[in-house]
């Protein structure tokens, strides 16, 4: 490795609360693949990036070592718990690269996954030159400055305003030493926080360059982005990077053309094949009996009514029929072999806790949810008022936006046992793919 190699601190130690997603939104599946998949495989395959140290929340340290490990990215990335704010995470990342001969270090947002290999390249040339590099982009829209209560102060020139991305490049020594500087200033416990890197060094009295950066390197925030970024992956025909013991898994080298994974440091474009994602179907049926003393739990809603289901669980017929109809499309059998009623630790718990777990299954083999629809059979009560906050509890316990829900209720005509009141059925379709 060469000392003029790149060193590179992604930031990954977030809660995503804007995501809504009750997790880390790097977790989430985007085309196939964990967010954190696209952004790791695109930094790793650049030729002028080395070391590289992934800061985590001490919650989700297992499924990144599970990432790293199904990717052979364990001896490539070095996992460190970060802070309180992104200045400690940041900081923690930076001390945790002492002890490397590298003259420059990237942070990087690990939320970020759809740079190119220009933008890369474009970003450590600028600094090489001007001893900082920060991707930015002119800002389109009119920037209002407005006082607590929404009046207009303020209307900046808007031709010297720049939105500002990752990767921020610097001089290692000298963003180590700013870091510092911040910390013993008292700025960490007495006023506003910088909110990037450009700012801390700015404040310790550096001149910080900008360099052109992209539109589409989008941060994803909220679920909204999470669609944008899928459809510019398919735009762009990329292939997701591979974990390791898939059959039909590419190289490394071919697995880095992807949206922010370069196969060299001149070319934005990926010359990879049109993606061709595997997508299956499931099918999922459950039925339990109405009687007295039970709540009505259908979708994660308590549901006012004189009766409710009978089970070992919270007897979400709803819930049940949605997670085998996914196990199903995986080809990973049904809910009575993962959480058998014969096991104590199912007895009373969430169906919305149990279809968690049925999603990270699906995500361990890199299944991502592509819909649900389904269909509550009851003659009472009446459903559709709760139907909304159904699909809401379902999109956010698997990680995916509510339009790839749907949710009926339709009755039997008072025919059957669902008819007379009896019990209540479901049916449920669920397409997933990778």
């Amino acid at each position: 490795m060469s000392k003029d190699t790149c060193a590179v601190v992604i930031v990954a130690a977030g809660r995503g609360k804007r995501m809504g997603a009750g997790g880390n939104k790097v977790l989430l599946p985007l085309a196939g693949q964990p967010v954190l998949a696209w952004t790791l495989q695109g930094l790793l395959e650049h030729p002028d990036f080395g070391p590289c140290v992934l800061v985590i929340h001490r919650d989700d340290a297992g499924e990144m070592g599970e990432l790293l490990e199904r990717r052979c990215w364990t001896d490539r990335v070095r996992l460190v718990e970060g802070g309180e704010e992104r200045i400690d995470s940041v900081w923690n990342g930076l001390q945790a690269l002492a002890l490397e001969d590298c003259r420059w270090v990237a942070v990087h947002d690990g939320a970020r996954p759809l740079f190119t290999p220009a933008l890369l390249s474009r970003c450590i040339q600028k600094a090489r030159q001007y001893g900082s590099a920060v991707a930015a982009v002119p800002v389109k829209d009119t920037i209002k400055q407005a006082a607590d209560d929404g009046k207009i102060v303020a209307t900046p020139e808007r031709s010297g305003l720049y939105a500002v991305q990752t990767p921020q490049v610097f001089a290692y020594e000298d963003l180590v030493k700013a870091y510092a500087a911040c910390y013993e200033s008292g700025a960490r416990q007495g006023g506003p926080l910088p909110t990037d890197d450009a700012m801390v060094m700015e404040q310790a009295g550096h001149a910080v360059y900008l360099v052109d950066g992209d539109y589409e390197n989008l941060k994803l925030t909220t679920p909204d982005d999470l669609v944008l970024a899928e459809a510019i992956l398919m735009r762009r025909e990329t292939k997701a990077p591979v974990a390791s013991g898939n059959s039909n898994s590419l190289s490394c080298r071919e697995a880095a053309a992807t949206a922010g994974a370069p196969t060299s440091s001149t070319s934005d474009a990926s010359p990879a094949a049109p993606c061709t994602p595997d997508i299956r179907t499931g099918m999922g049926y459950d039925v339990h009996r109405l009687v007295e003393g039970r709540a009505l739990i259908l979708g994660g809603v308590d549901i006012p009514y004189e009766k409710g289901l009978l089970g070992h669980s919270d007897a979400d017929v709803l819930l049940h029929a949605i997670k085998d109809a996914l196990l199903g499309a995986a080809g990973l059998g049904d809910i009575g072999r993962h959480f058998p009623d014969t096991d104590s630790a199912y007895k009373g718990i969430s169906s919305l806790l149990l279809l968690k777990y049925v999603g990270e299954k699906l995500a361990a083999q890199d299944w991502s949810v592509a819909h649900i629809d389904a269909t509550v059979v009851a003659q009472r009560p009446k459903l559709a008022p709760h139907i909304a906050k159904m699909q809401e509890n379902i999109a956010r316990t698997l990680g995916i936006t509510a339009d790839r829900i749907n949710v009926k209720a339709t009755t039997t005509e008072g025919l059957g046992f669902a008819g007379t009141g009896e019990g209540i059925a479901t049916y449920a379709v669920a397409t997933i793919r990778r």
